[in-house]
């Protein structure tokens, strides 16, 4: 698969179209099989208020694949991703209804690179509150 989004139509500063994801419950416990990782203040409000959250909360984990889902469907390639880091800055609170969370990503272009890679800031907030801080993903473009 080849990158759909071209280097040369790429400019420094460019924003890319904000996406929202929707986060149930159900989500959380399908990642957890997917991913293994069965800690219960992912699925149970009783465990997540007694250790101080304020409700159940996503996997870091999961909200990082939402921020790495939204530039691979800007750039229309999965394997496009050459860096990603991000640093967790809160946890997205899930609450057991048929709506449960939002998380609403957006990105810019900070950087023109070599070889037809371009390093994109993104941002993840969850009710406005920011929940990936720092988070920059270099990808390489067609």
């Amino acid at each position: 698969m080849t990158a759909t989004v071209k280097y040369a139509d790429v400019e420094v500063g460019q924003e890319l179209p904000e996406q929202t994801y929707p986060v149930r419950r159900l989500d959380l416990v399908r990642y957890a099989g997917a991913s293994g990782d069965f800690n219960e203040i992912h699925w149970n409000e009783r465990v997540a208020k007694s250790v101080g959250l304020p409700n159940v909360i996503a996997h870091g984990m999961f909200t990082m694949a939402e921020a790495g889902r939204y530039i691979t469907d800007w750039v229309g390639d999965p394997g496009a991703i050459v860096e990603f880091g991000v640093r967790f800055s809160a946890p997205v609170v899930v609450p057991d209804d048929d709506t449960g969370a939002e998380i609403v990503i957006s990105g810019v272009v900070r950087k023109k690179l070599e070889d037809n890679q371009v390093a994109v800031a993104l941002t993840a907030r969850s009710k406005g509150v920011k929940v990936l801080g720092g988070s920059t993903v270099v990808v390489r473009l067609g």
